[in-house]
């Protein structure tokens, strides 16, 4: 596990299957310990994760070369966009690990997503922090995996706003669903008002917790001036998630709510008790009457204060399901039918539907001056991401909506990339039915660009193209960290499967959903995608893997261990796998003379 420290480590030829598997074994050895409250054997384990040579490298790996801010620099500037300086920084992360001194982190402002005018601050922290602080999540994670309540969703491997959303229509769903009103509540600046005594207070006896203590207190640098931190967690950090979560442990039993213990309903709520589905700092409680929800809001601003945290009183309301709510950019509300009990619907909300509205517009408004290619590939996906995000509620008239409202954006674009032709000239030219598979006429495309041998046009994909596909729940308190649910997991992979095309579909089901090349899963229910953003990220790598795979296998440039077919594999391989290639030498020519 502790890997030699003086050796040159070759990056584009680490086995990564090895070092993937040396940390999954520890994470259910310490998962597994914590479960059975076997603490000396739980911080045995952490030492030695928190030593593993395997866990350093898998850690620099995940923040130099797949995570999304991996070309986001802190103070010090660096990042670690090659092989070299990634086989460095790992050496480096390694040597420190047990002297460490934290840098401050870089402050920048992003808009809210609710209010473009509010900025959310964040703090960037230094590419070698980062990197120490995925060694120490990997150690700290599994314990708190096997003690966080069963209904929190934010942050957690395996789980996903969807799964947020599915408790709740669980809970909410049925005409003799007796818990209609809702205390909907969201949490003040909640990464930057935690009390750090109170967060390490909960992290005592963790071998890493002083290395944590100083990431919390090593200050920010904003516009050149250091300020020192003395509450808060740095949105933007790793580890400052798994924090929240830790912060936030014990929610569900001060909210009141109780789970029955033996019988065959083992692990129910309690008939008569509020239940609490929370995603990090939001948080929706179901109660049986308004006075309930009042003594459970009443009962957690008691418990939340002395840890800091208040709620936002301006985004926090008690209110009837027959007036619905939103949550994590959903709307759940009871539609009454005539005197019956009324049913349950779960759409997109208007300001999210709003929003990807005046995302479209903008992005339509950059786009001009630039042709229709480059819009495809701009607007494909952000489409794709919104559809696949919220493809698991009744989205089909939001979808078609947002289909018409698209095609009103490209055809204004057309008329004023072309102002002096004529109309049918600009439709013969920009629309048709471009899709093979559907029969959709007016879809926008770019007959100038031509993607394979089978003359498939280019064009924009449609948000109503996306099947709507109830997701499926995740079990319980269920972890992919749990040894014994491991089958489970297996073959939750199989039935929750990604919006791909029927032909990528079959490519994923043929390489039983892992790359060929790592063995790791192309999209794990371990980390599923928390957000639209993410799934736009995530699709684009899907596209990169394909063509990838195509590049590979159909251009003379080598191919897979499986042979020469098409296989989706991840990008992060395929560079590796070129990078291999280019150091591979020519095989010797036979002489002429022999």
């Amino acid at each position: 596990m502790n890997g030699p420290e003086d050796v040159a480590v070759d990056w584009d030829f680490v086995d990564w299957r090895v070092h993937e598997q040396n940390v999954i074994r520890l994470r259910r050895r310490i998962f597994k310990a914590a479960r059975e409250q076997d603490w000396a054997t739980v911080r045995s384990l952490q030492k030695l994760m928190l030593g593993s040579w395997s866990n350093t490298l898998t850690s620099v790996r995940q923040v130099t070369q797949r995570n999304t801010g991996r070309r986001t620099a802190g103070i010090d500037g660096e990042v670690a966009l090659s092989s070299p300086q990634r086989a460095d920084i790992a050496v480096r992360v390694h040597g420190s690990r047990s002297e460490w001194v934290p840098i401050p982190v870089r402050r920048v402002y992003i808009p809210k997503a609710g209010n473009r005018a509010k900025l959310r601050p964040l703090g960037i922290p230094v590419l070698m922090d980062r990197c120490h602080q995925a060694r120490v999540r990997n150690a700290l994670e599994p314990e708190w995996e096997a003690r966080f309540e069963a209904r929190s969703y934010g942050f957690r491997p395996g789980r996903s706003c969807a799964d947020a959303i599915g408790s709740l229509f669980a809970t909410l769903n049925g005409p003799r669903a007796r818990r209609v009103w809702i205390l909907d509540a969201d949490l003040a600046a909640a990464f930057d008002k935690i009390d750090h005594s109170r967060l390490l207070d909960a992290l005592e006896g963790f071998p890493a917790r002083g290395l944590i203590e100083r990431w919390l207190r090593a200050g920010v640098i904003e516009k050149g001036r250091f300020s020192p931190t003395e509450e808060g967690s740095p949105q933007g950090g790793v580890i400052s998630p798994l924090l929240m979560n830790v912060a936030l442990h014990g929610l569900e039993e001060a909210a009141g709510v109780r789970y029955r213990t033996t019988g065959t309903h083992a692990g129910q709520s309690v008939e008569g008790t509020p239940i609490l589905v929370r995603y990090a700092d939001d948080l929706a409680v179901c109660c049986c009457s308004r006075e309930q929800a009042e003594q459970v809001k009443a009962r957690l601003a008691v418990w939340l204060a002395p840890r800091g945290l208040a709620f936002n009183e301006d985004k926090t309301r008690i209110v009837h399901l027959e007036a619905g709510f939103d949550f994590l950019g959903f709307n759940l509300r009871r539609y009454r039918r005539g005197n019956g009990p009324g049913k349950l619907l779960i759409k997109p909300s208007r300001d999210a539907v709003m929003r990807i509205r005046h995302r479209l517009a903008d992005e339509m408004r950059r786009m001009r001056g630039s042709n229709a290619m480059a819009v495809i590939a701009r607007l494909n996906p952000i489409i794709r991401g919104w559809a696949a995000y919220y493809r698991g509620v009744v989205s089909s008239k939001a979808f078609r909506a947002l289909d018409d409202y698209l095609w009103r954006l490209t055809y204004r674009w057309a008329c004023h990339t072309h102002p002096r032709k004529p109309k049918r000239w600009v439709v013969r030219r920009y629309f048709g039915r471009f899709n093979r598979f559907r029969n959709d006429r007016w879809v926008f495309g770019s007959r100038d660009h031509v993607l394979n041998d089978r003359g498939d046009i280019a064009h924009l994909t449609r948000f109503s193209w996306t099947e709507i596909v109830r997701h499926q729940l995740v079990t319980g308190g269920a972890s992919p960290d749990d040894p014994d649910l491991t089958f489970y997991w297996a073959a939750r992979r199989r039935k929750v499967l990604p919006p791909l095309d029927s032909y990528n579909l079959r490519l994923l089901a043929k390489q039983d959903g892992c790359c060929p090349l790592c063995g790791d899963h192309i999209l794990s229910p371990s980390q599923p995608p928390q957000s639209p953003r993410e799934w736009e990220r995530w699709w684009l790598r899907v596209v990169k893997r394909a063509i990838a795979a195509d590049y590979l296998t159909h251009h003379g440039r080598g191919g897979t261990p499986d042979g020469d077919q098409t296989r989706l594999i991840h990008a992060s391989c395929h560079r590796s796998l070129q990078a291999r290639q280019r150091r591979r030498p020519e095989p010797a020519q036979p002489s002429r003379l022999a």
